[in-house]
């Protein structure tokens, strides 16, 4: 049976812009991105520092060695299909076993959503409009 996929349709971050995502290691954080995330790398830069473009369905991140700490930050993806966004991520080897589904309301919208910390630090939230 083919498992169907999630598109992410809107990518919110949770400080600046969502195309200058801090990581220590850009080489070592792609991976996670391109097989875990289903992101294809767009591009790659290494001045004013190191980084690289990724895109996934009608969106683009961005992961730069910038001195921030990703910690304290990552992205809110808009998804279509909650559930079918996380059994892609576990499907691809996310080792989370199950989501750990929550529920937020932000203005008058409310969201069911799940979160994934990257190695690297970064946190994503994937929500679907309820």
């Amino acid at each position: 049976m083919t498992q169907s996929k999630a598109t992410i349709s809107q990518a919110w971050p949770y400080q600046q812009s969502p195309m200058n995502l801090p990581v220590a290691d850009v080489d070592r954080a792609l991976p996670f991105y391109t097989d875990t995330l289903g992101f294809q790398l767009v591009s790659r830069s290494d001045t004013p520092h190191k980084a690289a473009t990724l895109t996934r369905d009608t969106i683009q991140i961005g992961l730069a060695e910038n001195g921030g700490d990703p910690t304290q930050d990552g992205c809110f993806f808009a998804v279509d299909n909650l559930d079918n966004a996380f059994a892609e991520l576990k499907t691809n080897g996310l080792p989370q076993e199950q989501p750990t589904y929550d529920y937020q309301k932000y203005g008058e919208t409310v969201w069911k959503v799940f979160f994934v910390v990257a190695p690297d630090g970064l946190c994503y939230c994937y929500g679907e409009q309820q």
